[in-house]
């Protein structure tokens, strides 16, 4: 796993009135990885977050929002992966893994809300991040997302999901349409639903959602992470969760 790890801030508190949760935001000093990591990252000389400072970067800065609970193994991996990922594009960048520890069950988009909110203030677009899902092609699209929502996992690329409609793994928003659709639903418990929800937020909104161009490498993009055995699952439905979304 990668050296050098410095967390700089957590923070607990009561997410929107749902669940516990605790923010942690990820700095990390080296990229260097161990022999035998299942993914390695192509070499750069571009390789430390002290080099964000450079104009050569750009103005905008992103905030990497992983939803998480349980995950440490995965995130052992994403963590240092998608840092000198996104260094190698000169993406200014912080991560914010947003922990729910509660008992109750999981609510993906009520972490993502609480993570927006939490990054207002120095980053000014997200990327709603799955811990589990990381790129290995060069040139996806990370930067600044101008004209509206970038579906980065889309669904010629993404290992599982191919429906039209999909928009969930990876999702990039400018903070400016993020809040134009009221963000995402915290009524969703529970594994899915939420983003086929918010495919629909973005419509009503009037925004066009964008996807990658010119990737050649199909359902290879990505490496999925997931063990099925280890994270099972869970997939019940309440009310009408399945009918609204």
């Amino acid at each position: 796993m990668a050296r050098g790890w410095l967390v700089l801030r957590s923070t607990r508190f009561l997410v929107l009135g749902l669940c516990l949760c605790s923010i942690i935001i990820i700095y990390l000093t080296s990229c260097s990885l161990q022999d035998g990591q299942p993914i390695t990252p192509k070499e750069s000389n571009i390789s430390c977050q002290k080099d964000h400072d450079n104009k050569s970067w750009g103005r905008h800065k992103l905030a990497v929002l992983v939803p998480f609970r349980n995950r440490l193994e995965e995130l052992l991996e994403f963590a240092p992966y998608i840092h000198r990922y996104l260094n190698h594009q000169k993406i200014r960048h912080d991560i914010y893994v947003i922990n729910q520890i509660d008992g109750y069950r999981f609510n993906r988009a009520s972490l993502i809300n609480v993570g927006f909110l939490e990054s207002n203030t120095d980053c000014d677009y997200i990327a709603m991040h799955d811990v589990d899902l990381v790129p290995v092609t060069d040139g996806l699209p990370y930067t600044y997302p101008v004209e509206g929502p970038v579906h980065v996992a889309s669904p010629e690329l993404h290992p599982i999901y191919h429906y039209k409609k999909f928009v969930g793994g990876i999702l990039l928003f400018n903070r400016f349409h993020f809040i134009k659709i009221n963000g995402m639903s915290n009524r969703y418990w529970g594994w899915g639903r939420e983003d086929d929800e918010l495919y629909v937020r973005i419509k009503k909104a009037g925004l066009n959602v964008t996807r990658p161009q010119g990737i050649t490498t199909g359902y290879k993009t990505f490496k999925h992470i997931h063990n099925k055995i280890k994270r099972p699952r869970d997939n019940k439905r309440y009310f009408n969760q399945t009918i609204v979304s």
